[in-house]
């Protein structure tokens, strides 16, 4: 995952009142394990920032892409 990205969460993130399938932009690489994820309504208002392990993302494609 690279900054900029557009992910999903696969799982309720309770501690961060996040619910599974809530959609963000990846802002920061924090290290190999973690990014800082912003999550914003529709009008563009950021309702939280949090650092998420990439483990629990999976990156969204608005092109046709090829599974590997």
């Amino acid at each position: 995952m690279q900054m900029l990205d557009v992910v999903a969460t696969l799982e309720d993130l309770p501690g961060a009142h996040l619910a599974k399938g809530q959609v963000g932009t990846v802002v920061d690489k924090l290290d190999k394990d973690f990014l800082l994820v912003e999550f914003a309504d529709i009008d563009g208002v950021a309702y939280a920032i949090e650092p998420i392990p990439c483990s629990k993302l999976m990156v969204l494609h608005h092109r046709p892409a090829l599974a590997a």
